[in-house]
């Protein structure tokens, strides 16, 4: 079934609204109301589009997130398959970083709905999956699954955050302390890559 026109630019216009919201304002001052209101659309609507804030968040992340799966399933090594083991895990860690700094404001918002809202969702658990199944590879006698949910952890946007705003950790800082974590024991952060 087509999407009627109106309703597509209904949803064009919410998604943006709700964009720039995330983009500059608090996150306890975003809501549906405030975005329809700025997408000049009634609440009923985002709501019967959406369902609520989360929904819009991950209307909003959902295209972002099927590309860097895409990359990651069928792309070049070593991000994609093939290739060395620890490679692939550095790759896929700066990736990952990447995905994160470039998408802050959302993940900050799937967050503020509670760790099981970040870690649960289906994107989580394929970049969890994921991460756990490159650690393997690369580590093979460390517990990966655990790993895997430490190293996501240090993801979290809202860590990074704090890390870059309070603490004034510079993002290659950051990057290699996230590497070092994964890391097998006998390398550093730049070997293997």
């Amino acid at each position: 079934m087509t999407e009627r026109a109106d309703a597509a630019r209904n949803r064009a216009a919410v998604l943006a609204a709700a964009e720039a919201l995330f983009e500059r304002e608090d996150l306890d001052h975003v809501s549906l109301a405030r975005i329809a209101q700025a997408a000049g659309v009634g609440k009923a609507t985002v709501m019967r589009r959406f369902g609520d804030l989360l929904g819009l968040v991950d209307a909003l992340i959902a295209p972002r997130v099927t590309a860097l799966q895409e990359r990651v399933r069928s792309g070049a090594p070593p991000l994609g398959p093939g290739g060395d083991a620890v490679a692939r895990l550095h790759a896929y860690l700066d990736a990952l970083l990447d995905f994160v700094f470039e998408n802050r404001m959302l993940i900050r918002a799937l967050e503020h709905y509670g760790p099981y809202a970040y870690y649960a969702n289906p994107a989580s658990q394929f970049w969890i999956d994921e991460l756990a199944a490159r650690i393997h590879a690369a580590r093979p006698s460390a517990d990966a699954e655990y790993l895997a949910y430490a190293v996501f952890t240090a993801l979290r946007a809202d860590v990074i955050d704090y890390l870059r705003e309070h603490r004034h950790m510079e993002t290659e800082r950051i990057r290699a302390g996230v590497h070092a974590l994964a890391d097998p024991p006998d390398t550093g952060p730049d070997r293997g890559r």
